[in-house]
């Protein structure tokens, strides 16, 4: 979301901890009132339970204000809804420029025009249906009481690399049909000879699961399942705040995109699912987590993990952990993935130098410098012990 920064602050004067509000109505770039009560909180209150805003026709995703709603002041956390969201509304105004709500709007035209032409093959895949999208033992975990939930979630995932995270994930029906489902719309791509926008820029085959209704199904999987996932292992970079996702599918095969190149992704976390088919090879390599400014440094043995690829497997890691995929040696291969972000971290971190702990090279300077300190100061007290001995 675009800022405009204030000249003399840390903060711009209408980022989430300094924006205020004055007789009801958000108010920012001048001065805040003094009552603190009146601010944004800097960390969420994860025991609020926000409210649903699905039902309302705005030009800002719901689960943007459900995630939005943890930082409301405690004086404004049980006022009516339209009031927390008339608020919030005018927060989210502030970070957005009128290019950016325009290219929105325009974006929502698109899919709608897919949406009233495209006819599913599926229905069903366009609601959430736990028991009928993921395997026993996922299902189960999530099913624990709010006590040991995380204890259960921890138990079915694997680390085999330091912050990679796996677990079996989708049921081998829903593989299918998610598959059948994809084939079908490029199907109709095809017939209509429809342009359609593919998932990002380094495929050219696959297609955006948003675009063509499902984007419902996919809220609820990130809202309901891998943002709990997020707060347990990825506190650092925003997991408990994920408020919006890139769905999508890619396509890997000799007749289709064979490889993708090393790069992190436009996310704060990352869902990788394979569906199928059959195939060799298309394994995942990775090479270290990295902040924007580290991005192309060098990669050390520890960082070094491939992964194979298992359909209904699930993958989780974040989205600045560098990454590619190896070429697709023979048949098909189709990937789930869920690029998943929180516009509240994202802000926030442009202000807390504390935000780039997660980066693997960050981490080396900082105790490269701290070696260095503590070894000038052996040498400042070896020089002074040599002029007290003289």
């Amino acid at each position: 979301m675009a800022v405009e920064r204030g000249k003399d602050s840390s903060l711009p004067p209408t980022s989430p901890a300094n924006v205020a509000v004055t007789n009801g109505i958000a108010t920012g770039g001048g001065l805040a009132p003094s009552n603190a009560n009146y601010r944004l909180r800097l960390n969420p209150n994860q025991d609020h339970r926000a409210d649903n805003y699905d039902d309302l026709g705005m030009e800002f995703t719901p689960l943007l204000f459900s995630s939005l709603e943890r930082y409301l002041p405690p004086n404004l956390l049980d006022v009516p809804r339209d009031t927390k969201y008339k608020y919030m509304r005018d927060i989210l105004r502030r970070y957005s420029t009128e290019g950016e709500r325009t290219r929105e709007q325009k974006h929502k035209e698109y899919r709608q025009k897919i949406v009233s032409n495209y006819q599913p093959l599926y229905r069903e895949l366009y609601t959430m249906n736990p028991s009928m999208f993921f395997v026993p033992s996922f299902l189960k975990a999530f099913n624990a009481n709010e006590k040991t939930k995380d204890e259960s979630i921890k138990s079915i995932m694997s680390e085999p690399a330091p912050g990679v995270y796996t677990c079996d994930m989708l049921q081998p029906r829903f593989c299918e049909m998610l598959l059948s489902e994809v084939e079908n719309f490029e199907k109709w791509v095809h017939e209509t000879k429809f342009r359609i926008m593919r998932p990002n820029t380094m495929n050219k085959f696959g297609a955006v699961l948003d675009d063509f209704g499902m984007q419902g199904t996919l809220d609820k999987l990130m809202e309901d399942f891998i943002r709990h996932i997020s707060k347990i292992f990825f506190p650092d970079v925003g997991g408990y705040s994920l408020d919006s996702h890139h769905g999508f599918v890619v396509e890997y095969g000799m007749d289709r995109d064979v490889e993708l190149g090393f790069h992190v992704d436009d996310s704060e976390v990352t869902l990788n699912v394979c569906l199928g088919k059959q195939f060799t090879g298309g394994e995942l390599f990775f090479r270290g987590i990295r902040c924007e400014k580290h991005v192309n440094s060098e990669t050390y043995p520890e960082e070094i993990f491939d992964y194979p690829h298992a359909p209904g497997r699930a993958i989780i890691h974040r989205g600045r952990h560098r990454h590619g995929a190896r070429a697709t040696t023979s048949g098909h291969r189709i990937n789930l993935l869920l690029w998943c972000r929180s516009s509240v971290f994202r802000e926030l971190k442009k202000h807390k130098k504390e935000f780039l702990n997660f980066c693997g090279e960050c981490k080396r300077e900082k105790k490269g410098r701290l070696l260095h300190s503590v070894a000038a100061k052996k040498k400042e007290l070896l020089v002074v012990e040599g002029d007290i001995a003289s």
